[in-house]
């Protein structure tokens, strides 16, 4: 899932700057700008509900875009149903097909290998009837069968749970909060200077505290991924069987151990997976809980 959040951040961050963007040219050509001022005062119910719909229209239009981008970023090769490259594609493909039916859902997602030696996987997508679930060749070549079907299972899991969806109404409150207080921000900031330079400031002010605000906004929304991550641990257990997801669990933490241990290797899949090792505040922006402490959970169950 720390992928899919990833790229749905930073495409979030791309959409809402672009959209601030072409929203201050407009206003700025088109005599707009005043509305949320009225003299010297801000006019905080327009501001309000011009912040309510840039923020979930970003969010939504990053939720839209959320597949095709994966697939363009990480290079996802989509394997055809039909006619599989090779057994390895059918294997792959059949256990997303058996646990999303297992799952109920009523089509299986997109399923697609991408070209990493990291040891991941990730699902996406706008909808569960257009979700995708992509595996890496590192995670394919590194764990054993029973390994990738608990792996696998939890990325079902985030499918049948409409997790994209649930983030992305977050997101979407995340980003109002954004846009209303760095557009308040900025007016303060820009009566300071002389009013010839105040749109220039206020402009860019808008841009420098949307992304300053965005960037800690994603705390809000990490933490509530790291809640969801145990959620989609107990739906891969249902899944898959609970054996399978605490081993798939133990195997990723085996080999980040190890990864650990030796720091001369210059292995680039070692490396990613060092990221959630952590601490202090880089570990409010992780994605994911620690892995001890997603098998301490799921062992309790």
């Amino acid at each position: 899932m720390g992928k899919r959040l990833f790229l749905f951040i930073l495409t979030n961050i791309l959409v809402m700057t672009t959209i601030v963007i072409v929203w201050s040219v407009i206003t700025r050509y088109t005599e707009l700008g005043g509305s949320f001022q009225n003299g010297d005062s801000i006019n905080y119910t327009t501001l309000m509900v011009f912040s309510l719909v840039v923020g979930f229209t970003g969010a939504f239009i990053s939720l839209a875009m959320s597949r095709w981008m994966a697939k363009m970023m990480m290079k996802v090769k989509v394997i055809d149903p039909n006619r599989p490259a090779s057994a390895q594609e059918r294997v792959v493909y059949e256990k997303v097909e058996r646990l999303s039916r297992a799952a109920g859902l009523a089509h299986t997602p997109e399923v697609g290998i991408y070209p990493s030696r990291e040891v991941n996987a990730f699902a996406t997508g706008p909808t569960k009837k257009r979700s995708l679930v992509a595996v890496s060749q590192g995670l394919l070549e590194t764990m054993d069968d029973d390994a990738i079907e608990g792996i696998i299972a939890h990325e079902v899991a985030h499918v049948s749970n409409g997790d994209m969806v649930t983030m992305t109404l977050l997101q979407g409150v995340v980003n109002t909060f954004v846009v209303f207080f760095s557009r308040i921000a900025a007016i303060i900031v820009s009566r300071f200077v002389r009013s010839e330079i105040q749109w220039i400031v206020r402009f860019a002010a808008i841009i420098v505290f949307q992304i300053l605000f965005s960037i800690l906004g994603s705390f809000v929304v990490s933490a509530y991924s790291r809640h969801r991550e145990y959620h989609a641990d107990r739906g891969g257990a249902d899944l898959a069987g609970r054996d399978k997801m605490a081993h798939a669990l133990r195997s990723l933490k085996m080999y980040i151990d190890r990864a650990k241990i030796d720091d001369r290797t210059d292995d680039s899949a070692i490396q990613t997976m060092k990221i959630s090792g952590k601490s202090g505040m880089m570990a409010l922006l992780s994605s994911h809980p620690p892995l001890e402490d997603r098998i301490a959970k799921l062992e309790q169950r």
